[in-house]
């Protein structure tokens, strides 16, 4: 039904697309007034309470404040318009746009998007930062406008580690034989197995029933998971190895990007960073709360003494093979390591 719905939602507006839905009103900036004002319509899964809509929300905001009204920002939040799949199709067909996906899911258009599914890219948070910041990766992520999409900016979703119902991991060797949830994403199952455990695949929804029927013995994600998803009610030993930090990224539609002028681009730009800079710190308050709640009503024992080393050895010939296999990997490993 759910899916029936998003089918049925893209349909609409694909038939509204051809007179221009994706930005009603004014078909370019330069043509649009705060009376008929360009309106960019931006599509995504997560909830209003969701630290990246509330960013997102802040963006559209001052860009609507910052255009006196000219280009509008019109959000729709909680899937409305479908999945983050689907929207990303719809924003490649016109239909929309502009969304917000996960980075590795952008692999599909341009293969350098898989290096944000790899492990240990980053030192750690301090260094992402520096590095997702940079003018170098700022100008990557315009450069996609032959794939059919631009970058506006990144947010953060944390460090992701493995959290079990009982056993610590602290070295390799204690997933070996573990079945672990992964995101469903290549880079992720090829991580696992390097690491000796037991890859399972599966919907972000399906994790608590079956962390609670033994389907899996543990997944890995950031902090927030415990509480806001609920996983601290059955696993109480998170163990922060940060094996990777992928980030969410706002697309915007390389025709739509093309049709505002250069100094509405740099409004919009610059609306984009000033909404990650304050992610940031609701991100860093919503990590703190989220450990919180999990030590005092759940009962969850964050282990600290991990052997990242290992982990880092572990997988570091994954990263190789990556970028043997894509050019573009070498090429985004090569820029990351560039950033001084």
């Amino acid at each position: 039904m759910k899916k029936f719905a998003a089918i049925a939602a893209a349909f609409g507006l694909s038939a509204l697309a051809l007179s221009g839905c994706a930005s009603s009103g004014a078909a370019t900036s330069a043509q649009a007034t705060a009376e008929n004002p360009m309106v960019l319509t931006l599509a995504h899964g997560l909830s209003e309470s969701h630290t990246v809509h509330i960013a997102m929300t802040e963006f559209a905001q001052k860009v609507e404040e910052r255009t006196n009204g000219r280009i509008q920002v019109k959000i729709f939040p909680n899937g409305q318009l479908g999945s983050e799949t689907e929207n990303m199709e719809q924003l490649m067909a016109g239909v929309i746009a502009m969304t917000k996906v996960s980075a590795p899911g952008l692999a599909t258009y341009n293969e350098a998007y898989h290096t944000f599914g790899l492990p240990y890219l980053f030192d750690d948070t301090e260094d992402f930062y520096h590095v997702m910041d940079s003018q170098q990766m700022r100008d990557f992520f315009l450069s996609t406008a032959d794939d059919g999409f631009v970058t506006l900016t990144y947010y953060t979703s944390g460090a992701r580690s493995f959290y079990t119902k009982d056993k610590a991991i602290r070295t390799p060797e204690d997933l070996h034989g573990l079945k672990i949830r992964v995101q469903d994403m290549q880079s992720q199952t090829d991580m696992l197995e390097a690491l000796g455990g037991i890859p399972v695949a599966m919907s972000y929804g399906d994790v608590y029933t079956s962390l609670q029927t033994g389907i899996i013995d543990g997944t890995e994600n950031n902090e927030t998971a415990l509480t806001t998803g609920k996983h601290g009610e059955i696993c109480k030993v998170f163990s922060k190895d940060e094996h990777a930090m992928i980030p969410d990224v706002m697309v915007m539609s390389a025709q739509i990007w093309n049709n505002i002028s250069p100094e509405d681009q740099q409004i919009i730009l610059e609306a984009a960073y000033e909404s990650t800079d304050s992610h940031k710190i609701a991100w860093d308050a919503a990590i703190e709360e989220a450990v919180q709640e999990a030590k005092d009503t759940m009962g969850v024992t964050f282990v600290e003494d991990v052997d990242k080393e290992a982990f880092r050895e572990a997988t570091a010939g994954l990263v190789d093979e990556y970028c043997a296999r894509y050019p573009g990997v070498q090429q985004m490993v090569d820029l990351i390591n560039s950033v001084e």
